[in-house]
């Protein structure tokens, strides 16, 4: 029975894998198709939401099963409400790049970003892969340490956010009102992006050590 739950357990980390590298496409995607209006990608992005929505749904039957099944305690039942919760973060970072895909096939066939804000959702993007990709590490191999890095990572999505407001409310700004509003939800969905990314961190960090919030720089 322990070894059969350990490999129950190894599936349901495996899914959060699966998440965590399916949200990094699809954020990669919707940057591209945002910045160069590849209607293709926006689209590629819309119909896997519907993979990592399912993958959320096996977790979570998974968890659900094997809480019936074998009634764990200690470590064990940490590690499957912490699947829990980080299945929930994964699952809502792939709406979140959802959302960037459906903006750039609103304003298809132009790109939806002016070229004064070209670099600004380039560093996010950068940012968020970043963050993204070390969620696939610490969820395939638990690592404190870097578990703890994804909240230093947001500091500098935090910072591009408040770079973008920046532009977007200059007095020089001369796109007008709708593309201001689109450019302030796209930099709000990336700036999600990244704190559904900490919370992965923290919970995976009071996973590895019981603590609950990673020390500060």
């Amino acid at each position: 029975m322990r070894d059969e739950f350990r490999a129950d357990l190894h599936l349901v980390s495996q899914l959060l894998v699966d998440m965590a590298e399916g949200v990094r496409s699809a954020m990669r995607q919707a940057t591209r198709a945002l910045l160069t209006a590849d209607r293709q990608a926006a689209e590629t992005v819309v119909e896997r939401d519907a993979e990592i929505d399912g993958l959320y749904r096996h977790v979570e039957e998974r968890v659900s099963d094997l809480l019936a099944r074998q009634a764990p305690v200690a470590s064990d039942l940490r590690a499957m409400i912490t699947a829990l919760h980080v299945a929930a973060d994964l699952e809502r970072m792939g709406d979140l790049a959802e959302h960037v895909a459906k903006t750039a096939l609103r304003r298809h066939p132009s790109p939806a970003v002016p070229a004064e804000l070209r670099q600004i959702f380039t560093d996010m993007d950068s940012t968020a892969d970043r963050m993204a990709g070390k969620i696939a590490s610490v969820l395939a191999k638990p690592d404190a340490d870097i578990a703890a890095e994804l909240d230093r990572d947001d500091d500098a999505m935090d910072e591009l956010h408040k770079g973008l407001f920046g532009v977007v409310l200059g007095d020089d700004w001369p796109y007008g009102v709708e593309t201001a509003i689109d450019a302030t939800l796209l930099g709000r969905y990336y700036e999600r992006f990244a704190d559904h990314a900490v919370n992965v961190g923290e919970h995976v960090f009071y996973l590895i050590t019981g603590e609950q919030t990673p020390p500060t720089a």
